[in-house]
């Protein structure tokens, strides 16, 4: 157990360590809360392998002490392009949001498992509490009673539910999360660089139903790519027995580079099968003295992007709206969860519903409808309009908002 200090209107219990409960812990930290993660595991472990952090993110991530410099991630101007090359679509650069983090671009390619151990590297000894599976909670008249699957409850003064896709916390409080497969699959991998290529840009890359996609990326600093296949599944779909052949049969019919990845990956240790399930929007992610962020809350599909960089973006959002009040107070805690829902409740449902919807439409269109989409995004900047209106614009004024990181 944590000999760390537990003081009444200060503690907070986090139901899992991952990214977004590490990052609430951080920023309860930097405000003098005392924060206690319990992880089920012997040690937090990411999941996956690359990933896309935007510049918001980096943001948060260098607040809380990260160097997010050049040798954290790899810029990346990202390109949608058809499978034969052609490019549909550039992300756009905002120049405000730029010179207001101090960080240029949108989206930095890093390894997972380099970005959330230095976050873990910044959390003092003591504030993880290994081995300890939160099952549930019980409110009391002044706090809330954290129950574990082994070994007595403690007490807290608000609970945090960060505890993954099928949480044990937000099932409580919102009942039968209602997880659904989403009707896609993606293999995540990566590789070391092995030259050649522009290291400026990365593609997201649609055949009619296939997905293929490569990112510039650093690992400890070092050169690397990350890429990914997004097919169609299902419930109870065949997994594929030897993964090697199915993505060099899934990837055939692409252009130069993505062919190449596959030469450079061991398929033992850097290819990770992600089957993805989601569940109906909730319109709250608070209730009483527990507030959940994350998966636990809204699992976000490959199509928003960054679903880390979400969960690191709520855990701090969270913190930010308690802004350091007394715990022991209820009638402040309401007031900082209705802070933090109303800043992020409607602006992550929007993303992983469009996020949902663009996965619909790349992946399961019959083939006329797949046939007219694919002449219109290879013929005009719809796609590009689209991705400006609802994917970037809330996401730049949700970055100008935060000036307490603006350089």
């Amino acid at each position: 157990m944590t000999s760390r200090m537990w003081r009444k209107g200060r503690r907070v219990a986090v139901s899992g360590a991952g990214p977004g409960g590490v990052s609430a812990a951080l920023e309860l930290l930097n405000q003098g809360y005392d924060v206690r993660i319990y992880e089920r595991a012997s040690e937090p472990k990411p999941l996956g392998g690359a990933v896309l952090l935007s510049t918001p993110v980096l943001a948060i991530l260098r607040h809380y002490g990260l160097d997010v410099g050049p040798s954290f991630g790899s810029k990346t101007i990202v390109e949608f392009r058809n499978n034969k090359g052609h490019v549909r679509a550039k992300l756009p650069f905002n120049e405000k949001v730029e010179n207001a983090l101090g960080i240029p671009g949108w989206h930095y390619g890093v390894l997972r498992s380099t970005a959330f151990g230095k976050m873990l590297e910044k959390l003092p000894d003591g504030v993880i509490v290994p081995n300890r599976a939160v099952v549930g909670y019980q409110e009391t008249a002044d706090g809330v009673r954290v129950l574990f699957e082994d070994g007595e409850p403690e007490e807290a003064d608000i609970l945090i539910a960060a505890d993954g896709i099928r949480p044990k916390v937000t099932e409580q409080a919102f009942g039968d999360p209602k997880l659904f497969h989403v009707g896609l699959r993606v293999w995540l991998a990566w590789c070391e660089d092995f030259g050649g290529l522009d290291r400026s840009v990365g593609a997201i890359t649609h055949g009619r139903d296939v997905q293929a996609s490569f990112f510039p990326m650093l690992h400890e600093g070092k050169p690397g790519w990350e890429w990914w296949v997004v097919e169609k599944s299902g419930e109870g779909a065949e997994i594929p027995a030897d993964p090697e052949a199915h993505l060099r049969e899934r990837i055939s019919h692409f252009a130069d580079p993505l062919p190449r990845f596959l030469e450079h990956t061991n398929f033992d240790t850097q290819v990770f099968r992600w089957e993805i399930y989601n569940r109906p929007s909730l319109e709250h992610w608070t209730k009483g003295r527990m507030a959940g962020l994350g998966d636990a809350v809204h699992p976000v599909s490959p199509y928003a992007a960054y679903g880390m960089g979400m969960a690191i973006e709520d855990g701090y959002f969270l913190a930010r709206a308690l802004g350091g009040c007394d715990l022991s107070n209820k009638a402040g805690v309401d007031a900082a969860f209705a802070r933090y829902e109303k800043e992020r409740v409607a602006y992550v449902t929007h993303h992983v519903e469009f996020a949902r919807k663009l996965g619909n439409q790349f992946h399961h269109a019959p083939k006329p409808v797949a046939w007219l989409r694919d002449t219109i995004f290879d013929n005009t900047k719809t796609l590009e309009k689209l991705i400006t209106k609802d994917y970037l614009k809330d996401a730049e004024v949700m970055s100008l908002s935060l000036k307490e990181l603006h350089v």
